[in-house]
């Protein structure tokens, strides 16, 4: 039986059941963002306030749909980060199936924006509109980084709403999560995000030249 990992995954335990998960508070399991990070040119500072300055403005009139948050906030970061440019691929509404241990379901659904290297899977993306809590995305990120085919491997997802952003590691049946940037509080919280995106975009190419 088909059913939507949407309907099948709605809490962090549900999905820590479901898949097999375990959560791990050990920091040198997802030490990737706490380490040394890359700086930023003076380009990608000016970018960055500009992208800081049209969310803001538009934030300021109520709450916005995912699509929104998607084209003035998400899209804009990533595209800062290079995620759009040569190595990487993007893929967008990414069908992916799921079957689960022991059961006869099998978990369908769709990841936002998918970005690979080869066939390294590099950053998962999953967005909310910012009406939604930033954690009620995080059982579906995880079913997606489940479903990547090299599991020898950590994925990595970034989960958003936009005031708020969320990373996720999973390696093997573990899984660890970064502290909650807000990007709506202060600018340096934008720049933490966009070093670290340029952090994992320089390991996945590391990794893809082994």
């Amino acid at each position: 039986m088909a059913i939507a990992i949407t309907e099948a995954l709605t809490t962090i335990a549900d999905a820590e059941q479901k898949l097999n998960l375990t959560r791990t508070e050990d920091d040198g399991f997802f030490g990737e963002w706490r380490g040394e990070l890359p700086g930023l040119s003076e380009r990608e500072e000016e970018a960055l306030d500009e992208l800081r300055r049209r969310y803001l403005y538009q934030r300021s009139q109520g709450q916005l749909l995912e699509g929104t948050v998607m084209l003035l906030l998400t899209s804009p970061l990533l595209a800062i980060a290079g995620f759009y440019d040569p190595p990487f691929r993007v893929r967008a509404e990414e069908s992916v199936e799921l079957r689960l241990e022991d059961a006869e379901e099998v978990l369908r659904g769709r990841i936002d924006v998918l970005f690979l290297l080869n066939q390294l899977w590099v950053v998962v993306l999953e967005g909310k509109k910012t009406a939604l809590s930033v954690w009620g995305a995080l059982p579906q990120a995880l079913a997606y980084l489940k479903t990547n085919p090299s599991a020898e491997r950590p994925g990595f997802a970034m989960v958003t709403n936009g005031d708020d952003i969320l990373f996720v590691k999973l390696l093997g049946g573990e899984y660890a999560i970064s502290r909650v940037f807000s990007p709506l509080v202060s600018r340096q919280e934008l720049v933490e995000n966009l070093r670290f995106l340029k952090k994992l975009g320089a390991i996945a190419q590391q990794s893809s030249d082994r």
